[in-house]
């Protein structure tokens, strides 16, 4: 194993994930795929991510319903690396994505938690160190 492809992150609904990955934090569309009436492959990812992307997974039964917003236990559960911090924080605020706190200025980089459509909390990092994050 040398890589992690993609990570999923439940939904209530495709196209409202879809607009606000792409609309609000920037993400490319990868894929859309049909599976059946009512599944499909829904796969984000930051512009040029070479890695890893997100898979937008409709909740399809009551108990997944029950964890979209608080997949991780009300935890950061996303890392979203920028290299120019100030630049894609005011770009997200203009969007209309959520902070929780103003930007603060770690040991490992410039941080501040945002909330996803749903509530789940991400991490946008500047990190200090060099190379990959």
């Amino acid at each position: 194993m040398n890589r992690l492809g993609l990570v999923t992150v439940v939904v209530h609904d495709y196209d409202e994930a879809i607009a606000f990955y792409r609309d609000a934090l920037g993400f490319d569309l990868v894929e859309d795929t049909r599976i059946d009436d009512t599944k499909r492959w829904v796969v984000v990812a930051p512009p040029g991510a070479q890695e890893t992307g997100v898979l937008l997974a409709k909740a399809a039964t009551d108990e997944q319903q029950a964890r979209v917003g608080d997949q991780v236990g009300g935890r950061v559960g996303w890392f979203l690396h920028t290299d120019a911090f100030d630049r894609d924080h005011a770009r997200m605020r203009a969007a209309g994505v959520v902070f929780e706190e103003a930007p603060r200025h770690e040991p490992y980089g410039t941080v501040a938690v945002f909330r996803d459509l749903y509530g789940n909390r991400w991490d946008l990092i500047e990190s200090k160190r060099a190379g990959p994050g």
